[in-house]
């Protein structure tokens, strides 16, 4: 599948330098910048539920309590 995206000239500038830099083509690096925000959006997602849930019950357990728990001293 093809995409177009409209870029002036001093971002598709921007974008062939720093994709040169690193030895990516442009889409190449178009295409996994996308996919790091969709992350790291998803990430801050996952996080904000889970402090959610945390700030409900907020438990915490040291590493030699869960090694005990789970059997692993």
């Amino acid at each position: 599948m093809s995409v177009s995206i409209r870029l002036n000239d001093s971002e598709l500038a921007a974008i062939k330098t720093y994709a040169a830099s690193y030895g990516m083509t442009v889409s190449e690096c178009i295409r996994r910048a996308i996919l790091e925000q969709i992350e790291d959006e998803y990430d801050l997602q996952v996080f904000e539920e889970a402090y959610a849930e945390y700030k409900k019950n907020p438990v915490t357990y040291t590493h030699e309590e869960v090694k005990k728990e789970l059997g692993l001293e």
